[in-house]
């Protein structure tokens, strides 16, 4: 395949692995590009973008295709994040992902990062508040103290909680209260990923 055809299909994988982000709720943008890949007929996953590029594409699909939805889903999953860390306040929770940096779609995961020494106090929180959940893992990427290992850094599994809203799920991921010294890793670039306090949402959600 010529090189030229070969960057278009790159980049039609890209506008419809961010359709789907925006459209269906992915959050993952390993199997966005894959599934969209698979369906535009690319066997060679040297084809497949970047993350990097889908997040361009889905920035430009939020502002082109959803431009009149976008600002009011924004807002929605925001608000739902606040009431959500104020209920978890006890858990030094911080928003982060999508619905922080802007580019979340219609029903996009909301991604929320608590800090607390006890499993179990989280566990019991919600069962006492009557609050359905369901238990997962989640591997992430990270600094640790600086130090850098040959890939520049290092992985670790947290326990994820995913609760079900009527703006879609809300995953919280449990760090041990320590971790919040290092900053996990954007999926989309590697860089280190922005989170947010309780007071800084509040500020967001100013008109």
């Amino acid at each position: 395949m010529a090189k030229e055809n070969l960057q278009q299909l790159r980049q039609l994988i890209a506008q419809q692995a961010a359709r789907m982000m925006a459209e269906d709720g992915i959050s993952d943008f390993s199997y966005a590009k894959k599934k969209a890949g698979r369906q535009l007929g690319a066997i060679d996953n040297s084809v497949l973008p970047s993350n990097t590029e889908i997040e361009e594409e889905l920035k430009l699909y939020n502002a082109l295709f959803l431009s009149e939805e976008h600002p009011g889903n924004l807002r929605d999953l925001r608000k739902n994040a606040l009431f959500t860390m104020q209920l978890l306040e006890r858990f030094n929770p911080y928003l982060t992902g999508s619905v922080l940096d802007g580019t979340a779609g219609l029903g996009s995961e909301t991604h929320i990062h608590l800090f607390a020494d006890s499993l179990k106090d989280l566990e019991m929180f919600l069962l006492n508040q009557d609050i359905p959940f369901e238990t997962n893992e989640k591997s992430y990427r990270f600094m640790n103290d600086g130090k850098r290992d040959k890939k520049g850094d290092n992985r670790k599994k947290v326990p994820v909680f995913t609760l079900e809203m009527n703006t879609g799920l809300i995953k919280l991921s449990v760090f041990e209260s320590d971790d919040i010294r290092v900053a996990t890793k954007r999926a989309a670039d590697g860089a280190n990923a922005d989170r947010a306090s309780i007071e800084e949402v509040k500020e967001l959600l100013q008109p």
